[in-house]
């Protein structure tokens, strides 16, 4: 027994005890409800208990590395929406964090509480380890993570019991009641269809390459009519006068191109001949990260892309666009072409990843260095961002950019959730540690009060999150539930959300109301320390 003390003294050993013992805690599952990571901060917390101390080094590595990671993903997205009616979404998260600051506010005074264990509360119950991090960076007391480890289980299972008997109390058919609001939703970058008929005699004979109609920015042909036939629209294919060309872009370049080729007349699919219009989701972990041009799927492959669909928003094709998993594309050409690149796109590979160490680097450094900067606000205080708000404000402009200089941000997606897992277990084992030291104390006091408070910032939140979705921006029930998920930022419930009917809705709403949440509930975390 000596012999196994005398290793956990050794910091790399007790790391990676922790490490093990926390993530098969974490993969246990009773009814389908698993700890997941936060397996590894309650593992931390018993042995941080019998005084053992993670390096805080070691912590704040982890913590920035998360942080970033999470900003990466989030940045290309984020700015996006906000231009876009997807920030309803973005909108009912933010009611939701702020419902439950109001409330943490008000339970910390009711029952006494520290501002650091009220904070933790309150991020445990919104399951938000981003705002544990902010928590921590704010208060400088480890109580945070005392409050987060004791809120966050019942915060889980509030979600995922509220989105399973929703429906069956409101007794409502779900997919009658999604039927008006299915569909991505439209924005400023989404594509029109105009169809074309050329009556410019320059034009006739040319081919569509010689034409160089990119020069009209987001147009592509997608087909060409000749009488009754339907041509699929290629580099080589001849423009004759009196060919209906099917043109999808953005309304102000679809009108440069009509005034220069032609007029605009009725479109009419009928006799479609042999070509088709077809959705296909991007799963080839082979093809994630690369942009459509470089794919050439025209020249290699005879298809064209007209559309792109990502987050549930729907948005022009772009030569540029690199390709995230789930991206869906619509694209044309003939069944077996077709049939041809939706292989592609599903075919299965081993996981690759690109890290750039070297960008990731940068964005750490510079990061830090954001976090560093003071900001004064009147009869409040001063605050910095921290390790948390810092990387996390910078990773999402350069996410939104792609590459800033030397800095490449476009990581495949396998990439960002390795950084992403190894730096929140990293900095859940430094968390729990530090928090472990006086975990019994607290319980013993406070113990009973914990428990109710967390409950209340819990589902105060989730039934005014739904009403407000349902009742004041009336979005159908499937869609209420996966902003509600989003806002709490909470994946379990996005699972159970998913189960209650096949349709990829819930993700969406999800999708887009989570970015907002998991920056507001940071800020939020900051801020609090001013009202407690």
């Amino acid at each position: 027994m000596d012999g196994i003390i005398g290793l956990l003294e050794e910091p790399l050993i007790l790391l990676f005890v922790i490490l093990f013992l926390g993530s098969a805690l974490g993969e246990i599952k009773i009814r389908g409800l698993s700890l997941g990571t936060s397996g590894v901060l309650l593992a931390a917390m018993v042995f941080g208990h019998f005084g053992y101390q993670v390096s805080p080094v070691i912590q704040q590595l982890g913590l920035g590395l998360f942080i970033v990671a999470v900003g990466l993903s989030a940045g290309p997205r984020f700015f996006r929406m906000m231009k876009t009616s997807g920030v309803v979404f973005g909108i009912i998260s933010l009611l939701i964090v702020l419902i439950a600051s109001v409330t943490t506010i008000v339970v910390s005074k009711l029952f006494n509480l520290s501002p650091a264990l009220s904070i933790g509360i309150m991020t445990g119950a919104l399951t938000s380890t981003p705002g544990l991090a902010a928590a921590l960076q704010a208060t400088g007391d480890p109580l945070a993570s005392v409050g987060y480890g004791i809120a966050y289980p019942f915060g889980v299972l509030a979600v995922v019991l509220f989105v399973q008997l929703l429906p069956r109390v409101l007794k409502v058919d779900l997919a009658e009641d999604l039927k008006k609001k299915s569909g991505p939703v439209r924005n400023d970058e989404s594509p029109e269809v105009m169809t074309i008929e050329v009556t410019n005699s320059a034009i006739n004979k040319r081919t569509l390459k010689e034409l160089e109609f990119n020069k009209y920015n987001t147009v592509v042909i997608s087909r060409v009519i000749r009488g009754d036939r339907n041509i699929i629209a290629l580099n080589d294919t001849v423009i004759l006068v009196g060919d209906r060309l099917v043109a999808v872009g953005l309304p102000s370049d679809l009108k440069r191109l009509c005034e220069d080729i032609g007029r605009e007349v009725e479109s009419n699919f009928k006799n479609q001949d042999n070509v088709e219009l077809r959705k296909v989701t991007v799963d080839s972990l082979e093809l994630i990260g690369k942009t459509i041009r470089e794919l050439e799927l025209r020249r290699t492959y005879g298809v064209t892309v007209t559309r792109i669909e990502r987050g549930g928003f729907e948005f022009n094709q772009s030569s540029k666009w690199r390709l995230e998993r789930g991206d869906v594309l619509t694209l044309v050409s003939s069944e077996d072409r077709l049939d041809d690149v939706e292989k592609l796109f599903s075919r299965k590979k081993l996981t690759v990843t690109n890290i750039h160490i070297l960008s990731l680097s940068l964005v750490l450094l510079l990061g830090v260095l954001a976090g560093m900067i003071p900001f004064h606000f009147p009869k409040l205080g001063t605050i910095t961002f921290g390790v948390a708000g810092g990387p996390l404000f910078i990773a999402l402009i350069i996410g939104h950019f792609g590459k800033l200089g030397p800095i490449h941000a476009r990581y495949y997606q396998p990439s960002n959730q390795v950084i992403r897992d190894i730096g929140l277990v990293l900095f859940l084992a430094g968390a729990g540690t530090t928090a472990g030291k006086g975990i019994v104390q607290v319980i013993q006091q406070e113990g009973f009060n914990l428990v109710i408070g967390g409950a209340i910032i819990t589902i105060l939140p989730v039934v005014a999150g739904f009403f407000i979705a349902r009742k004041l921006f009336r979005l159908s029930i499937i869609h209420s539930l996966g902003a509600l998920c989003g806002g709490m930022t909470s994946t379990p419930g996005l699972g159970a959300t998913n189960q209650l009917m096949d349709s990829e809705d819930p993700a969406i709403a999800y999708a887009a109301a989570y970015p907002f949440a998991l920056i507001s509930v940071a800020v939020a975390s900051q801020i609090l320390v001013f009202f407690l």
